[in-house]
């Protein structure tokens, strides 16, 4: 049989790629979807079981032996067994399909270009290989790229249809440079794992941005070391936070406490009137109704196991990180008209626990619906949270976790460390951070700059940087103590949301999904010693990390401020923050 072969040219057929193309999976050879399979043989399994415990039971009590059997317990047996290697194949059929898939790929392929003259189209899309090495390959590439610029191919779906997400990410930028007539040629692509990212951190990737880590420290804090990776493109950042630290650890070390730890979700429900808006404010303030609420929101409460999920049709075994709730309060209520605003707080663990909370308000909204038929949820967030903007009630009752640091510099340190005195700090700070910033009507921001360090060390350990805005919440506060001197010296921060570990609720169950699990970001919460959650001890870890934040802070603080007492800041700034390079040069 003669093979003939498609000329370069010549795009790849339709069905390779569109909607309606038929991707193999190991899945496929079951009858049913496999959400439905898995479900039958776990019903089937345990079902059986059950019914044969019964009837041995039973054989037992009437002294009838055991490897008599009846029809129906021969059944049961066959049955059972049949269950069970279905269920213990089934954790290993992510293994299978990626070894049938590579197996079949070439063979596949091979059956698509000898039928193609015959049928006209292939069924069967052809396996896009991981790096342009053939004509054929290129050839392919092309095709899928032109599909996607005249809109064929939907760019967030490449991920789902090659399997290959490196590829789908070359594809879908060679794809963008084409549709603007732009470069991105300074955005690297290669060295970057995109597998990590698919389903939890970033949609449609096209590259990566680097931002270089520093370390400050050693930040001695609490009687322990730290050194704290921050990523930022600021110069001069790192390295005033390093001799911030410096002069704490000259000093004997800062102290942290941690104040209170919840995080927050407020719903908003709306009522006929505002009397019957009313009822529910006095049934929530009710103290004997809250252990039956709390039992309500509770049901969210379940410890770490293994979980099998499916993500784009692939089984995959997870570690599924479960926090236990430890308690949760209704922190404040308010009412506009006939809208009740409800602000539910609780622990959550090592993760920040948004999602977590959002969850056990939802059982409460759903348990509330009964004795208050009336109820109309508006949206399970009112932004009386208050998320990912400034807010008074974040500042006053705070969110996530409230956190005082606090050291005393000695004389000798603020003058031969920090080159300023103690008289000129505090005079500084009373008209600076504490005057000037009720004169511009600041909220929360009684500080230098908070900002700086919470968003590099944010951005280095996989935060959300978006809550950088009421994780800076901070005022800053400086004294003159032991007859003046030396300088006593704290930030308070009341709403640092910070997690080491994030959880999504998804399928029933609460799946690890964050910028904490990736590779670089996981790599600096392992040198803060506070990567993952904490089984021993359930929400030490981003409680930790939560002081260290505040630590931090305090050397920031410490340093840009003598900075500009000592008339250095613009100074450094010039040094250190101005780059050598010819401009004109880059430019061009």
């Amino acid at each position: 049989m003669e093979i003939r072969r498609r000329p370069l040219n010549h795009p790849l057929p339709p069905s390779t790629v569109s909607g309606d193309a038929v991707c193999r999976k190991a899945s496929d050879a079951l009858p049913l979807p496999l959400y439905l399979t898995n479900a039958i043989f776990f019903t089937l399994f345990f079902s059986v079981a059950y019914f044969l415990l019964h009837r041995w039971r039973d054989k037992i009590r009437n002294s009838v032996p055991l490897h008599v059997l009846t029809l129906s317990e021969l059944a049961a047996v066959v049955s059972l067994i049949a269950s069970f290697i279905y269920l213990l194949g089934f954790f290993g059929i992510d293994f299978v399909q990626s070894f049938i898939s590579k197996s079949e790929s070439d063979d596949e392929n091979q059956h698509c270009i000898v039928h193609e003259a015959r049928k006209g189209r292939c069924s069967i899309p052809t396996p896009v290989v991981s790096k342009l090495t053939t004509m054929d390959g290129s050839q392919h590439d092309e095709g899928l790229i032109k599909r996607v610029v005249s809109g064929e191919i939907p760019s967030y779906y490449l991920e789902s249809k090659l399997g290959d997400c490196f590829k789908s990410a070359k594809i879908r930028r060679e794809a963008v440079q084409r549709m603007t007539g732009r470069s991105m040629d300074g955005l690297p692509l290669e060295g970057f794992d995109y597998d990590s990212i698919l389903g939890q951190c970033c949609e449609m990737p096209v590259g990566y941005v680097q931002i270089p880590v520093g370390i400050a420290g050693p930040l001695l804090l609490n009687g322990r070391e730290y050194s704290v990776p921050m990523a930022t493109t600021e110069g001069c950042l790192v390295a005033s936070t390093n001799r911030g630290c410096k002069a704490i650890y000259t000093s004997g070390g800062a102290t942290s406490v941690l104040l209170r730890d919840g995080m927050t979700r407020a719903p908003v429900v709306r009522f006929p009137s505002a009397k019957k808006a009313a009822e529910l404010k006095f049934f929530l303030e009710d103290p004997l109704n809250f252990d039956t609420l709390s039992v309500v929101f509770n049901k969210v409460d379940i410890m770490m196991k293994s979980q099998t999920d499916v993500i784009n049709g692939i089984p995959i075994l997870i570690d599924v990180i479960f926090i236990r709730v430890a308690y949760v309060f209704i922190s404040n209520q308010f009412i506009a008209g006939k809208n009740l605003y409800i602000r539910f707080s609780c622990s959550t663990g090592d993760a920040m626990g948004m999602n977590m909370v959002s969850k056990g308000v939802q059982n409460v909204l759903d348990f509330l619906q009964s004795d208050f038929p009336d109820m109309d949820v508006i949206g399970i967030s009112g932004n009386f949270c208050s998320d990912k903007k400034p807010a008074a009630v974040n500042w006053i009752e705070g969110r996530g976790k409230s956190v005082v640091c606090e050291a005393t510099i000695t004389g000798d340190v603020v003058t031969k460390v920090l080159k300023t005195t103690v008289h000129a700090l505090v005079e500084l700070n009373m008209l600076k951070n504490l005057t000037g910033s009720a004169i511009a009507g600041a909220l929360g921001g009684f500080n230098a700059h908070a900002a700086n360090i919470v968003s590099a060390i944010f951005i280095a350990t996989g935060q959300d940087p978006a809550q950088n805005i009421e994780s800076s919440h901070c005022i800053t506060m400086m004294e003159a103590v032991n007859d003046g001197k030396d300088l006593h010296v704290s930030v308070t921060m009341p709403s640092i949301e910070i997690s080491t570990v994030h959880l999504i609720f998804r399928r029933q169950c609460w799946h690890s999904r964050s910028g904490t699990q990736l590779a670089s970001q996981s790599a600096c919460l392992n040198l803060l010693g506070v990567k993952g959650a904490n089984k021993e001890s359930p929400g030490s870890n981003s409680q930790l990390l939560a002081t260290i934040v505040a630590g931090s802070v305090l050397a920031g603080e410490l340093s840009l401020m003598s900075a500009i007492a000592a008339g250095q800041l613009v100074k450094s700034h010039m040094k250190y923050n101005r780059s050598s390079r010819d401009i004109t040069k880059l430019g061009s």
